[in-house]
């Protein structure tokens, strides 16, 4: 059960998530520009007052605060082209370290890979129907959006791998994030590289937004087994 001080800072979390989609929705861009900076932050704080046994609380602190150097650095792609670049590197970084979170995971239950292969299939054609579709459109990003579809895509058969490892609804949540986080970043390339759609800032920060918060409620729900 979250504790009040979680409780507070998940309505906080909620309520800019709130603001910033309406500086998206209105074009009012102060909105944007504050709450954005703020969003990950507040999950911090949550994860930070979560009391747990679970390892793995530092790794993910970092994770979070990489993702948060990227929300900053992507502010500001407009003014530089390069920001994109220290963003997407960024995000690389927070991605590695959910990575290494899910791999630290131990038990004695198989890997829900090994009784799904199915699932590595379905992802790894995901993304390379991705990386086929924007190919023709990155230019000189073509090496770096490879590596980074690779390492994202990674990152979610890791949340399936420790699937059945680790008790429902913390499992969940994992997979959710990850989920959330691949469709996010799915469609902020598909919007830059690709085609600009209607409605894309809104629903690559909800699926961000998301993302990031289903991940940190994982670790909350997690126990040891």
């Amino acid at each position: 059960m979250p504790q009040p001080v979680q409780q507070r800072l998940t309505i906080a979390f909620l309520l800019l998530t709130v603001a910033d989609l309406a500086g998206i929705i209105s074009g009012f861009s102060p909105f944007h520009f504050i709450a954005k900076p703020l969003l990950i932050p507040v999950l911090m704080l949550l994860l930070f007052f979560t009391v747990s046994t679970v390892p793995g609380k530092k790794l993910l602190l970092v994770a979070l605060f990489f993702s948060w150097m990227g929300d900053v650095f992507l502010l500001f792609e407009a003014t530089n082209k390069n920001f994109f670049i220290f963003g997407l590197a960024s995000f690389l970084t927070t991605h590695i370290c959910y990575i290494i979170f899910f791999l630290r995971i131990r038990s004695t239950i198989g890997s829900l890979l090994l009784k799904q292969p199915i699932l590595i299939l379905l992802v790894l054609a995901y993304g390379v129907a991705l990386v086929w579709l924007l190919f023709p459109h990155l230019g000189d990003l073509k090496l770096p959006v490879m590596v980074y579809a690779t390492v994202i895509c990674t990152m979610l058969l890791c949340s399936f791998h420790v699937f059945k490892k680790i008790n429902s609804p913390a499992n969940r949540w994992y997979v959710l994030g990850a989920s959330a986080f691949v469709l996010s970043d799915s469609l902020l390339a598909i919007n830059k590289f690709y085609q600009p759609f209607a409605f894309a800032g809104v629903l690559i920060m909800l699926t961000y937004c998301a993302a990031q918060y289903f991940i940190v409620r994982g670790f909350m729900e997690q126990r040891n087994v």
